[in-house]
């Protein structure tokens, strides 16, 4: 089948099309929003630091919906026998995958020792994942960045992946970015440093019995398209969060299945049933899940006094199909 230049292989990558782990973001309301959209999308987890799993709330961390799946848990830690526990906690959870965090360059995440700055310690990453490679099923993939400060010279990926690898590791998710570690706010490392999907591409050739998916600045299906040509997949961040309905395409584009049939209202329908059944069940305020479909009608007539009657927290007291019912209600005209 030949979709859009396209040619679907009768067997695909797993992670031919993700999300993104995004802090604040990509909790289970969220995912539960996102696979709606698309049901063949891998969906990722906010980072969860292993300090969390071993010392708070496991359920509180770990809890997620079973239409999630494909859902993977991302980890941050640094210490093979911590990671090694969370990442036990996650298969035992149901969890598709482990991810370990190699590529967050916030200073809180330094000070924790791990995210970005693990690349310069490449045999460190390599005794984290063996450790959890050694106790789990599930694949154990690492999200990384190309390099770190300004030194942009290929070699350093390169052996980071190459060493990581020779532990276990097969799945490699590559924000193509280098993460300056001073001076740059996590905002600014998204925007700053420059794209390089070039490295990425030799990674691939270099390493061709490797997965690559690719990570940074891809926001339309022409780019997509372009790295798929190439890699084994494509991770969409931030523009998967902010215009959601773009994944309602991604079944029927880069998985050659059916398109989605549901309309935007149809998502908004169901995501107001989860409101109430996750009210009932676990006390979750709506605007806590409404947030994160704001995005739902992004680019249409009357989006704005939409999304506005969503974000209102004076009818935070209403059931969440009465706010609904609001948001389509036509304006009152002066």
């Amino acid at each position: 089948m030949l979709l859009l230049g396209l040619s679907v292989e009768p067997t695909l990558s797993p992670w031919r099309m993700s999300v993104a782990p995004m802090m604040d973001w990509t909790d289970r309301h969220c995912r539960y929003l996102h696979r709606l959209l698309s049901r063949h999308t891998l969906l990722y987890t906010e980072m969860v630091t292993t300090g969390a799993l071993v010392h708070g709330d496991v359920q509180r961390h770990l809890r997620f919906n079973a239409e999630e799946h494909p859902v993977a848990l991302q980890l941050g830690g640094s210490e093979p026998a911590d990671l090694a526990h969370c990442a036990r906690l996650g298969e035992q959870w149901g969890y598709d995958e482990i991810n370990l965090n190699c590529g967050c360059p916030s200073e809180r995440v330094q000070r924790g020792a791990f995210g970005a700055c693990l690349m310069n310690e490449p045999q460190l990453v390599a005794d984290c994942v063996k450790a959890m490679v050694d106790v789990v099923q599930v694949p154990v993939t690492v999200k990384h960045r190309i390099g770190i400060d300004k030194d942009e010279s290929y070699g350093f990926v390169r052996d980071f992946v190459g060493t990581v690898a020779a532990a276990g590791c097969t799945v490699f998710i590559v924000h193509a970015r280098n993460a300056w570690l001073k001076g740059l706010s996590p905002k600014e490392n998204r925007e700053v440093p420059p794209l390089r999907y070039d490295v990425v591409r030799q990674l691939k050739a270099d390493f061709p019995h490797l997965t690559f998916a690719i990570n940074g600045g891809l926001n339309t299906d022409a780019a997509v398209q372009e790295q798929l040509a190439s890699l084994d997949g494509v991770m969409v961040g931030r523009e998967a969060y902010h215009n959601p309905w773009w994944l309602a395409r991604w079944d029927a584009l880069y998985y050659g299945a059916s398109e989605n049939t549901l309309t935007r209202e149809d998502v908004e329908a169901a995501m107001v049933d989860y409101m109430a059944r996750e009210a009932a069940a676990h006390g979750t305020p709506w605007a806590s899940i409404a947030r994160h479909m704001l995005g739902l009608r992004h680019g249409l007539a009357g989006s704005r006094r939409w999304r506005q009657v969503w974000s209102d927290h004076r009818l935070k007291g209403l059931p969440p199909h009465e706010v609904m019912a609001l948001a389509h209600a036509s304006p009152v005209e002066a």
